[in-house]
C-alpha cells in the first residue's frame, strides 16, 4: 500500500506510524484506518516495537466528521465493526509491544485509539477527552472497553458524561496512561521507551501480552495454569538462557527476541 495520510519508517528495529493529517488534526478517515492497519502487520513483521504518534499540534481529533463515507448515521455500526475494529484489534494482538506517544489533543476516537497501545506515554501539553456525548453518541473505538478497565467505573462514567477535557498529568494520576512527560523531554522520552523494549525478550513480551489481558476473563485457577503454561515456554527460549548468564556475568543482557 502507498500510504498517502500515514507516514511510516523502521529505525533500529523500532517501527514509527506517524498520523500524517495535521491540517484536521489527524482526524481519522476511511484511508487512514486502511493505512494504520495495513502499516501496523508491516511493523509486527519488520520491527520488535512499534510507535503510533502524531504529525503537528494534536495526536488524533477522532472521527473526521467530514468525511461522508463514514458519518451517516446509518453506517456508524458498519464503520466501526468493518474499519475501527480490524484496526484496534491489529494493535492490541500486535505481537510486538505498542506505544502510543500522545503529542497533542487526542479526542474521541483518537483518545481510544490511544488506549488500545499497550503503554501510552503523553506529552504533559496533551489532553485527553470522550467527546462523544457532545454530539449524541457514546464512547466507541474501545472506549467502553479500555475506560473502566484503566480509569475505574467512576472516572470512566465522569469522562464519558461529562465530556470534559482531562490533562496529561490527571491521565497519569489516574491509571489512564503510562506516565506524562514535559514536552521538552516528550519525543527523547517516548524514543527512549521504545528502544528499550525493541531491545528486549520480544518473545517473552508476546506472552506477557497475552497473559495480562487474558487475566481480565479468567478466575484465578484458569489464570494460574495460563501462566504456567506461557511461563514453560519462555523458559525454554535462548532469551531465558542469555537472561540468566548476564545477570550472573554482572553485565546487560543480548536478547535476540525469539
Amino acid at each position: 500500500m502507498v500510504y498517502k495520510v500515514i507516514e511510516y519508517r523502521v529505525e533500529a528495529d523500532v517501527a514509527v506510524i506517524t498520523l500524517n493529517r495535521p491540517e484536521v488534526m489527524n482526524a481519522l478517515n476511511t484511508q487512514m484506518r486502511a493505512e494504520i492497519l495495513d502499516a501496523i502487520g508491516h511493523g509486527a513483521a519488520e520491527a520488535r516495537a512499534l510507535v503510533l504518534t502524531g504529525a503537528g499540534r494534536a495526536f488524533c481529533s477522532g472521527q473526521d466528521l467530514g468525511d461522508r463515507v463514514s458519518t451517516a448515521s446509518h453506517d456508524l455500526e458498519r464503520v466501526l465493526r468493518d474499519e475501527y475494529e480490524p484496526m484496534l484489534k491489529a494493535i492490541t494482538d500486535c505481537p510486538i509491544p505498542t506505544i502510543a506517544a500522545v503529542n497533542g489533543a487526542a479526542a474521541g476516537a483518537g483518545a481510544n485509539l490511544a488506549l488500545a497501545a499497550d503503554v501510552v506515554i503523553a506529552s504533559e501539553t496533551a489532553m485527553f477527552l470522550q467527546a462523544f456525548a457532545r454530539i449524541g453518541l457514546i464512547p466507541d473505538a474501545g472506549g467502553t472497553y479500555w475506560l473502566p478497565r484503566q480509569m475505574g467505573l467512576a472516572k470512566a462514567m465522569g469522562a464519558a458524561l461529562f465530556a470534559e477535557p482531562i490533562s496529561a498529568r490527571q491521565a497519569a494520576d489516574w491509571g489512564m496512561i503510562w506516565e506524562a512527560v514535559p514536552e521538552d523531554r516528550f519525543e527523547a522520552q517516548w524514543r527512549a521507551r521504545a528502544r528499550h523494549l525493541a531491545e528486549g525478550p520480544t518473545a517473552t513480551y508476546t506472552r506477557l501480552k497475552q497473559a495480562l489481558r487474558a487475566s481480565f476473563d479468567n478466575d484465578l485457577d484458569t489464570q494460574l495454569a495460563l501462566e504456567a503454561h506461557l511461563q514453560g515456554e519462555c523458559g525454554e527460549s535462548r532469551d531465558f538462557k542469555e537472561g540468566v548468564v548476564a545477570f550472573l556475568e554482572k553485565r546487560k543482557a543480548r536478547f535476540e527476541g525469539r
